[in-house]
């Protein structure tokens, strides 16, 4: 019998990863104050605090337990959908807090002028978009590779 708590473990870094890279990408590119430094301490700090929600959060549990009980069928495009919006419910929003968070206190040290609120709404809005299609693409992929990796098979349907 496969470690599921492994398996979980496993595709919880992969999607942590990519949510960093492309939401810090997002995110610096968004702001028109792109540099490689930037983008590297943003992708660092993302990283971390994707692999922190993604060790505490089980996410997989949880989107099956919305989708059951919305009484949808596992991997129907409903359900697929569903999960993606609930993992991307939790992982987005604070992210993106934290990352604009970061690039104000940076920005506004170095005598910008930004007002906190309108920076946060316009990158929330942005990235829970750009997280959802990353989580809704890369989610079943990572799944199937991670599955494929510790020998379980994905029962197929005829």
């Amino acid at each position: 019998m496969p470690d599921m708590k492994k398996i979980g473990i496993q595709i919880s870094i992969c999607m942590g990863i990519t949510l960093s890279f492309f939401l810090s990408l997002t995110g610096i590119l968004t702001s028109g104050h792109f540099s490689v430094p930037g983008w590297l301490m943003s992708f660092v700090v993302s990283a971390v605090v994707s692999l922190i929600i993604g060790f505490c959060v089980p996410m997989k549990k949880v989107g099956d337990a919305v989708t059951v009980k919305r009484g949808m069928k596992p991997g129907s495009i409903k359900a697929r959908l569903t999960e993606s919006l609930v993992s991307d419910l939790i992982y987005t929003p604070l992210i993106t807090v934290i990352m604009v968070t970061l690039a104000y206190f940076q920005a506004t040290s170095r005598g910008a002028q930004l007002k906190y609120a309108p920076m946060l709404i316009k990158s929330l809005i942005i990235c829970m978009i750009v997280g959802f299609v990353l989580i809704f693409i890369f989610q079943p992929i990572y799944m199937k590779l991670v599955f494929k990796k510790n020998g379980v098979e994905i029962n197929k349907k005829p």
